[in-house]
């Protein structure tokens, strides 16, 4: 019988050691009217739970709690921390020049359950709209260099900035979250990711004014699936390349996802500036496009505004980019846009089972490509205008040479929408840089130069192109031939 009395006194005791402790806003003092400011009562919530020993849970019944800015900072003394909102939390009209709304800084182990957080960010906006002195404006979620946190659930409206960023953090969990703002709310990203990893957005739905997930710096291993984004810029690798020294992405996959109505699909940006940046390693798998203005892009001559560009060469290096089983209408004629840098030229770029078709009146979409190598596999519509991997190797294993020709000048533009296609491929010499010593060399060059549009009804090449070819073989040489291969 003692001995039954001492194990039920362990239990208990052992119960009360490990139960959670919980710390309700609302009992500690905070008001529901949406008016009276609580940032106190939650920070002193926060300082509660964090100083535990034991599992805590911060806990927002329903209601509107008012709250300016909120610094949730470890390390704490425990490893689980659940903050439970059943109501809304509020920020008021004015933050001030508060960079962050809702910040958590070294933190383990916080999960954050439900909710909803509105930053009320439509005085802010019309301020920017009327080209006033505004504030910069304040992300509403910041999470940084934190582990194993988890946000289930969460809904963000109206985000001053960004909506949630998560930046030098491993293992955060991003599942059911959504995200609202209007389609022209300035630089309200829904989702940030940089320099993290295992980063995973699940079951999630974006509607913002920028990018639905933008990718910074740093970013790898990040798995997004299950995302509609619409409307919005579409989920952007970048921008990249504004540094000289940065960070590279790499080990990003992108699966289940759909964009209606929205400026991009699927992007990866850079400026056109030196920088020892790279993306390498991306899956773009599963994505249907409905009315997207530009559904499939690299663009390494990023510049919004175009204003104040830097107009040098991205230094950024792109390479092995998958895109499988992409279809869907796209809301201009160029469906498919790579303008990669001359300096790095995208490599190993995979085109499969793409289908994609001009909205209006359904007709057929075109592809453009600047410096761009890679293959096709399965149907792909628009007609792939990638150069082929085999010609690329090829002109490796050839000396490098550059020889001035000041007469040429074989800039293009991309086709204007709605222009008449034109079905042709045009190669011009300013991507691959090949030495020819012997006129065998230059024979097998021109004939490697012409496989990649044998496959095309006609194959032109302007005037300025057949002089160079004349010169290279007078004198035995190629000068610097960048492949630019365009099918409209």
């Amino acid at each position: 019988m003692a001995n039954l009395l001492v194990f039920a006194i362990v239990i208990v005791f052992f119960a009360k050691t490990t139960a959670a402790s919980t710390y309700n806003v609302k009992t500690m003092g905070a008001r529901t009217d949406g008016r009276t400011d609580s940032t106190k009562l939650f920070m002193a919530a926060w300082s509660g739970a964090c100083s535990a020993s034991k599992p805590a849970t911060i806990y927002v019944p329903q209601g509107r709690y008012l709250v300016s800015g909120l610094r949730f900072s470890g390390p704490c003394k425990n490893r689980a921390i659940t903050i439970r909102i059943d109501g809304t939390i509020v920020a008021p009209s004015n933050l001030g020049n508060a960079e962050y709304w809702i910040r958590f800084n070294v933190v383990q182990g916080v999960t954050i359950l439900g909710g909803t957080i509105d930053a009320q960010g439509a005085g802010l906006w019309a301020c920017k709209a009327s080209r006033k002195n505004c504030p910069a404006g304040a992300t509403s979620l910041a999470i940084f260099n934190s582990n194993d946190v988890v946000v289930s659930g969460l809904s963000s409206l109206n985000s001053q900035m960004f909506h949630i960023v998560v930046n030098g953090c491993h293992n955060v969990r991003l599942d059911g979250v959504n995200v609202v703002a209007p389609w022209n709310s300035p630089n309200t990203d829904g989702i940030h990711v940089q320099l993290s990893t295992g980063v995973t957005i699940l079951n999630s739905k974006i509607s913002t004014g920028d990018d639905c997930v933008s990718i910074g710096p740093g970013a790898t291993n990040l798995w997004i699936e299950n995302v509609a984004c619409g409307p919005g810029h579409g989920i952007s690798i970048g921008s990249l390349g504004k540094d000289l020294k940065e960070e590279g992405v790499q080990n990003v996959t992108v699966k289940r996802v759909t964009f209606k109505g929205t400026q991009n699909g699927l992007r990866i940006k850079a400026w056109a500036r030196p920088s020892n940046g790279f993306v390498n390693g991306v899956l773009f798998q599963n994505a249907v496009m409905t009315n997207v203005e530009n559904p499939i892009v690299i663009d390494q001559n990023y510049c919004p505004g175009s204003k104040n560009c830097p107009r040098q060469v991205s230094g950024v290096r792109i390479s092995n980019v998958k895109y499988q089983d992409v279809h869907g209408t796209s809301a201009t004629k160029v469906a498919v846009k790579f303008d990669c840098s001359k300096k790095n030229p995208c490599r190993g770029i995979t085109m499969q089972d793409v289908n994609l078709s001009f909205f209006k009146n359904k007709l057929q979409a075109s592809a453009y490509c600047v410096n761009a190598a890679g293959r096709a596999a399965g149907v792909v519509k628009p007609t792939s205008c990638l150069l082929p991997s085999s010609s690329y190797v090829l002109s490796l294993f050839l000396p490098l040479f550059l020889l001035p020709s000041p007469d040429l000048d074989l800039a293009q533009e991309p086709p204007a929408t709605g222009s008449a296609p034109v079905d042709q491929r045009v190669f011009s010499p300013l991507d691959f840089r090949l030495w020819i010593f012997r006129p065998p060399s230059s024979v097998l060059v021109f004939v490697a130069m012409a496989s990649t549009v044998s496959t095309s009804r006609q194959a032109t090449a302007p005037p300025s192109t057949m002089k160079l070819w004349r010169l290279a073989l007078w004198y035995d040489l190629a000068v610097m031939s960048e492949l630019w291969v365009r099918d409209d």
